[in-house]
C-alpha cells in the first residue's frame, strides 16, 4: 500500500505547541520505517486547518481518488482536519474505500466502524479546541479594549510589552515617526518626499524592512499615534503614551485632504525662488540653470535693474553664516532643556478650581459615552451612528486632556520648542539640506532682500535677541 506523508504547521496560536515540520517529518519517516510502510510522496503545508480550502491537502485527496496512493501518514489526526468539512470528507472517503488506511504515530486508527467513530471523535475534539481557543482569544481582546489597550501587533513606533500585555514607545523609532508627522504637516513634503527623507534616517518596519510610500500614508492616518485607536470600526481611548499631539495629527489630515482635492504642484530644484525680493527694484528673485549651476537673479519685470546674478552655492554660504548665529549644539540643548524642566517642576502649583472644572468636563463626556452605549443596546441607534458619535466623544476627550496639559505648562512648551528649534537649525546647517534651511529662515525672519549679492532680512521675535548679542558666528563655543 502506498502512503502520502502530510506534515502541516500554521503560524496560528493553536499550533504553538505542535512539533515543527522538520520534527514531524523525522517522526513520520522513522514510523514508516518501523512499520514497513511504502511512502510514495511527501507533502508539506504551512496553513491553518480551521477552515476548508487548503490547496495541498485537497490535492492529496484528489491524488488518492485517482488511485495514485491508498493511504495518508500524518503525525496526528488534527494535522488533517480541524474543521467539520475536511473531517467529514475524510471519513466519507474511508466509507467509499477511496482512502484505505490512515496512519499516525500518536493515534491508532482501525478501518472499521469503531475506528471511524473514534476518528470522528478526535476530529470533533480538534474543532472544539479551535472554537474554545477562538472564544478565549476574543474574550481577551474584549478585556484589552475595555482597558484601552491595543490588542494586536504594535504599529511602527511602538513595541509589544510582554509583561504588561500592552504597547510601549520604541525609543529608536518614535522620534522618526514624530519627524514624519512634523514634516508632512508643513505641506512642503509629498508622501514620496517623506518616504525618502525618513527612510534615509533608517526607519524600519516590524519586519526590519524599509516602509513603502503606502505605509507612510497609512501611518499618517493612524490615530494610535496621538493616543486613540480604532478596532473593527469602533474608536477607543488608548492608555498608551502618545508620540504626537492630536493637533499635529489633525494638521496632517488637513494637508492630506487638500492634496487629495488638488493635484500636487510639481517640485522644483529652485529652493529659494519665491522667498526673496530684489533690494533695488522690489521685484521677485527667480532662478535658472546655466552650465550645470543654479543662479538667482532679479526678474527685472518692466523695470531697469542693475543687480547681478548670484550662484546658489554663494547664497547657501550666506544662509549658513546666518544659521550659525542662532544654532545650538546638542550638548547645550540638553543642558538648557534640563534647566527648563527643573524650573517647570519647581513652578508646578496645584490649581484646584481648574482641575475640578477639567474633571467635570471629562466626567460629562464619560456619561455621554455611557448613554450612547445604552441607546445602541436598546436599538435606538444603529451601529454606524454609535461608532461615529463615540469617535467624536473620544476625540473631544483627548483634546480636553491635551488642552489642560498645555495650559498647565503654558510657558514650558513654547520655551522647549524655541530651544529645540535652535538645535534643528544646527542640524539643517550641518546636513546641508537647503529645504530645511529655507523653512528655518521663514521662521526666524521676514522681508528677505537680495542686494549687491548680499542677503538681508527683518528678524522676528524671539530670535531677534540672539542676533543682537552674537558678536561673532561661533559665540556659543567661545
Amino acid at each position: 500500500m502506498r502512503y502520502i506523508i502530510y506534515a502541516r504547521k500554521s503560524t496560528d496560536d493553536e499550533d504553538r505547541q505542535v512539533l515543527s515540520i522538520e520534527a514531524q517529518l523525522k517522526e513520520l519517516h522513522e514510523y514508516a520505517q518501523r512499520e514497513n510502510l511504502h511512502v510514495c510522496k511527501e507533502v508539506i503545508e504551512a496553513k491553518t486547518a480551521k477552515k476548508p480550502g487548503r490547496p495541498l491537502f485537497n490535492d492529496i485527496l484528489f491524488q488518492i481518488e485517482r488511485g495514485q496512493a491508498e493511504g495518508v501518514l500524518a503525525w496526528h489526526p488534527d494535522r488533517l482536519a480541524r474543521n467539520s468539512v475536511d473531517g467529514g470528507k475524510i471519513i466519507y472517503l474511508i466509507d467509499q474505500k477511496v482512502i484505505k488506511d490512515l496512519r499516525f504515530p500518536t493515534f491508532r486508527f482501525d478501518n472499521n466502524a469503531q475506528g471511524k467513530f473514534m476518528l470522528s471523535i478526535v476530529f470533533g475534539q480538534s474543532k472544539y479546541y479551535i472554537d474554545a481557543l477562538s472564544e478565549n482569544i476574543r474574550r481577551g481582546i474584549r478585556l484589552k479594549l475595555s482597558k484601552g489597550i491595543w490588542p494586536q501587533w504594535a504599529s511602527v513606533g511602538y513595541l509589544n510589552d510582554r509583561k504588561t500585555r500592552s504597547i510601549i514607545i520604541d525609543q529608536g523609532k518614535a522620534p522618526l515617526i514624530r519627524k514624519a508627522f512634523e514634516l508632512y504637516s508643513t505641506g512642503s513634503y509629498t508622501l514620496a518626499g517623506i518616504h525618502e527623507r525618513i527612510n534615509d534616517l533608517g526607519l524600519k518596519t516590524r519586519r526590519e524592512k524599509s516602509p513603502a510610500i503606502s505605509d507612510y500614508q497609512v501611518m499618517l492616518k493612524n490615530p494610535i499615534y496621538y493616543g486613540v485607536f480604532r478596532y473593527k470600526g469602533e474608536t477607543y481611548e488608548g492608555t498608551h503614551e502618545p508620540i504626537i499631539t492630536k493637533k499635529l495629527f489633525d494638521k496632517c489630515q488637513q494637508v492630506m485632504q487638500l492634496r487629495g482635492k488638488h493635484k500636487e504642484k510639481q517640485t522644483t530644484a529652485f529652493i529659494f525662488r519665491g522667498l526673496i525680493h530684489c533690494g533695488e527694484c522690489g521685484r521677485s528673485i527667480t532662478a535658472e540653470v546655466q552650465k550645470g549651476h543654479t543662479y538667482y537673479r532679479c526678474t527685472k519685470r518692466l523695470v531697469r535693474c542693475t543687480q547681478k546674478y548670484i550662484r546658489e552655492e554663494e547664497l547657501a554660504a550666506q544662509i549658513k553664516e546666518i544659521l550659525q548665529k542662532v544654532s545650538l549644539s546638542d550638548d547645550w540643548t540638553e543642558k538648557i532643556l534640563n534647566e527648563l524642566i527643573k524650573d517647570k517642576n519647581a513652578a508646578v502649583q496645584s490649581s484646584g478650581l481648574r482641575q475640578q472644572n477639567h474633571a467635570m468636563k471629562i466626567k460629562a463626556i464619560d456619561e455621554k459615552i455611557s448613554k450612547l452605549i445604552d441607546m445602541y443596546l436598546t436599538g435606538n441607534l444603529i451601529l454606524a451612528e454609535y461608532q461615529a458619535k463615540k469617535a467624536c466623544f473620544i476625540n473631544e476627550k483627548k483634546q480636553l486632556h491635551e488642552d489642560f496639559a498645555a495650559e498647565s505648562n503654558n510657558w514650558f512648551e513654547p520655551a522647549k520648542e524655541f530651544v529645540t528649534s535652535l538645535n534643528r537649525a544646527r542640524w539643517a546647517m550641518e546636513e546641508g539640506n537647503l529645504e530645511s534651511q529655507k523653512e528655518f529662515l521663514k521662521k526666524i525672519g521676514s522681508n528677505f532682500i537680495l542686494k549687491e549679492r548680499r542677503l538681508s532680512f527683518t528678524t522676528e521675535n524671539p530670535y531677534k535677541g540672539l542676533f543682537l548679542i552674537a558678536p561673532y558666528t561661533t559665540w556659543r563655543r567661545g
